[in-house]
């Protein structure tokens, strides 16, 4: 079997979440897809910003990934920053009205965004 053959054997991974979450994960998962970047429009968990969860009893840690490009004009920073702050907010929203009393949402590099 020659190299490119290697490649073309391999399965590729499935897009979205995976299928074999424990149910209160999957619960979150599906609680968070009804937050919507307001940018693009698309849910957080669609749009790949949902990286990671973890669950116990009513607290819930979010893992984002909001690293983006902006550009270097200061007026585009602040329309980043106002966008992740109402995303965050949303998510703190949403997982409060189903009954989650603890909430922390950190970025891909561990910083704490917010807390609910």
């Amino acid at each position: 079997m020659g190299l490119f053959e290697l490649f073309r054997a391999k399965k590729r991974p499935e897009k979205g979440p995976r299928k074999d979450l424990p149910p209160e994960v999957s619960r979150v998962v599906g609680i968070l897809r009804n937050v919507h970047d307001p940018e693009t429009g698309l849910s957080i968990v669609d749009e790949g910003l949902l990286y990671g969860l973890t669950v116990e009893r009513d607290e819930v840690d979010v893992f984002l990934l909001m690293a983006r490009s902006t550009p270097e004009c200061h007026f585009c920073q602040m329309l980043a920053i106002n966008v992740q702050n109402r995303i965050l907010r949303e998510i703190v929203d949403a997982l409060k009205r189903e009954g989650f009393n603890r909430i922390r949402i950190y970025n891909e590099i561990g910083l704490l965004l917010a807390e609910g």
